[in-house]
């Protein structure tokens, strides 16, 4: 559920697509949840359901096999999504030594159809059954999908819970600590007694058929599709980014106590802004009153009420989120990409000539993937042809994609500028998803007359790529400072970016000390542009400052290595502290002081000093003296010198 995210710039994000649904979706089983009906040693007597085939199977269709693993999933739910695929390469592996798995649907919107659609999709060879009225799931009480039980011979229960410790409320890491399932089979297997019986399933709740309050006055009609419609339907809608839809009145009654959980629990609408610090017109808040209708309506067992007169929901243009269709669209790669099922795959770079003559003016602009569930972030450059250097996105873009990602139009008489005679350069990420996958991407541009342009919006940042966190360190500051603002800029939103242990960021106005930002519980899993309600006025001259806070210990369960020193890096086991911000800059001419081309300039030249630095000072002590400096270099280093005590300090070459 989300409201807006705009598009006055996106970020790279360290999070996958399936990171994102899955940090926000799933939930643990209670710890008090009911388990009488499941108490291990309990015996299974029943089984009598329809597969998608119309094959009726019965306990007795098992009975060679010595151990038996009954399988709850979804035909939606990211998780079952993922460990599907697992399940069916344990039933692969191990049916030889007796082991069965059967999958069984026990959601009231999985139909036959969906049933069908999955078990094909993700190539699954072992029974997948409806569960009609839920009986075996109440049987087992089973709450989660994906949930598992494993029994043995005799049919009793000896495994109940998760597959493994992958995925969690909050977190995901990159592979499972411990293979629970697995583990569980191989003891029965071994004849040995189950170490560990029980472990919280995690997973979306099992959207069983509720009976309906006659007397509810919260209905789907009458107030929870319109609150749908303004907070959520805009990426959960067909061929968009989230899992499922909130389209329809018997699928989100299926999703209706996931719904109200994931309200209540704050994990949707997903918003990390400090109320106390700005005001954001994309804000992704419901009020306390729409929070309380869906939970009311959850409770009442989700009535329908009047489904003839249904809010319209949010407009989709063809495909794109753009204001219309694009003046211009360009294939990010130049033939479809193929991913791998699995391992590392490096960032992948293509070029694209616009075969621009002139500069072109961008009113509104959108990077749409081809396949979302295996594109990480895409990034777009503009830069003179034949450019190599400086494509790593740590100072500014042209514009980016990321899960989740809005597209918003910009103030009246806003653009972005591509200069003529540039060629674009995409940078994308790809994450494997257990199977080959393909893609191709694209990007499109809306075009802005030059007459109508009256300010130019610049993307720039607070960038600290030099920094160490020390192993086990739960609250490891970093701090940046940005390049200083031009005359008449105006501050129109921000992004912070940090990996998985990222823990806080905030932004201040130097000169003021105005905190114009506050993410005190960063989420890695949901990259989002903070976009001003009215665009701030900056002073000239004047800086952003930015300070991050990194978690390092145990206790961050997103933490792949608590023990190791972490760096800088690409990958979402390095990290990046990066405070990027959009600037609305008057063109060129109309204002005294720096330009937005000469803001560019000053970015530039500002890397490439520290780019110097960094490479002269072999000892990373974050000090040169002139002796240890080229000689070619002593002019700049006395320019740069400012206190002139003969030592130049990193913080000095950056504030030049």
């Amino acid at each position: 559920m989300q409201r807006r995210q705009s598009n006055v710039n996106l970020i790279v994000s360290a999070a996958s697509c399936f990171g994102l649904l899955v940090g926000l979706w799933i939930a643990p089983a209670a710890a008090d949840e009911p388990v009488a009906a499941s108490a291990f040693g309990t015996q299974l007597t029943r089984i009598d359901l329809d597969d998608y085939r119309g094959r009726r199977w019965q306990l007795e269709d098992f009975q060679s096999d010595s151990i038996l693993v009954v399988a709850f999933l979804g035909t939606e739910c990211p998780l079952a999504k993922l460990y599907a695929v697992r399940l069916q390469s344990m039933h692969d592996e191990l049916s030889g030594a007796g082991v069965r798995i059967i999958g069984v649907m026990s959601n009231r919107h999985d139909s036959l159809l969906d049933i069908g659609s999955f078990a094909q999709r993700q190539n699954l060879t072992f029974p997948i059954v409806k569960d009609a009225g839920g009986r075996l799931a109440d049987q087992l009480a089973a709450k989660r999908t994906p949930e598992v039980f494993v029994f043995d011979a005799k049919r009793r229960l000896h495994y109940r819970g998760r597959v493994d410790d992958q995925y969690g409320i909050g977190y995901v890491r990159d592979e499972p600590r411990r293979h629970d399932l697995r583990a569980a089979l191989d003891e029965l297997i071994a004849g040995e007694p189950v170490s560990v019986p029980r472990t919280e399933a995690v997973g979306c709740i099992i959207g069983r058929k509720k009976t309906v309050h006659s007397d509810a006055s919260v209905t789907y009609g009458g107030q929870v599709a319109a609150i749908l419609n303004r907070h959520c339907v805009e990426c959960h809608r067909a061929g968009e980014i989230a899992p499922f839809a909130l389209t329809d009145y018997e699928e989100v009654a299926g999703w209706a106590d996931m719904i109200a959980e994931v309200v209540r629990d704050q994990r949707m609408p997903p918003w990390h802004a400090d109320p106390a610090h700005g005001h954001f017109v994309n804000a992704r808040l419901m009020s306390d009153e729409e929070k309380q209708l869906l939970y009311d309506w959850a409770e009442a067992g989700a009535p329908a009420g009047d489904l003839s007169d249904l809010p319209v929901p949010p407009a989709q243009v063809a495909g794109w989120q753009l204001p219309r269709e694009p003046d211009l669209v360009f294939n990010v790669s130049p033939e479809p990409f193929e991913v791998p099922a699995e391992g590392a795959v490096r960032y992948q770079y293509f070029r694209a000539d616009p075969k621009l003559d002139r500069d072109v003016w961008i009113e509104a602009a959108e990077l749409k993937p081809g396949n979302r569930s295996v594109v990480h972030h895409i990034l777009a450059f503009a830069v003179p042809k034949g450019q190599r250097r400086g494509l790593d996105g740590a100072r500014g873009f042209l514009v980016g994609y990321v899960p989740g990602a809005r597209v918003e139009p910009w103030p009246a008489g806003h653009a972005k500028r591509i200069p003529a005679g540039s060629e674009l350069i995409f940078q994308v990420h790809y994450t494997p998803i257990g199977t080959v996958a393909i893609d191709q991407s694209e990007l499109g541009i809306c075009i802005k007359e030059d007459a109508t342009v009256t300010h130019e919006i610049v993307t720039t940042s607070a960038v600290q790529s030099r920094f160490a966190i020390p192993p086990g360190k739960a609250d490891h500051p970093v701090s940046a400072s940005s390049p200083r603002f031009p005359a008449g800029a105006k501050l129109l939103s921000m992004s912070p970016h940090m990996h998985v242990r990222g823990k806080s960021f905030e932004y201040t106005i130097e000169s003021s000390g105005e905190r114009v930002l506050s993410i005190p519980q960063y989420d890695f899993s949901w990259q989002t542009t903070y976009v001003l309600e009215q665009p701030l006025p900056l002073k000239e001259g004047d800086r952003m400052l930015c300070r991050a806070t990194f978690d390092n210990s145990a206790a961050n369960l997103n933490n792949p290595d608590p023990t190791d020193t972490v760096t800088w890096g690409d990958q979402t086991w390095d990290e990046m502290m990066i405070g990027y911000y959009h600037l609305s800059v008057p063109r060129d001419g109309e204002a005294s002081g720096p330009t937005a081309a000469e803001l560019r300039r000053a970015a530039v030249q500002r890397a490439v000093r520290l780019a110097t630095f960094d490479r002269i000072d072999r000892d990373k002590d974050g000090k040169l003296t002139k002796a240890q400096t080229p000689r070619n270099l002593h002019k700049v280093f006395e320019e740069l010198d400012a206190d002139g005590d003969g030592v130049l300090t990193r913080q000095e070459a950056e504030t030049k």
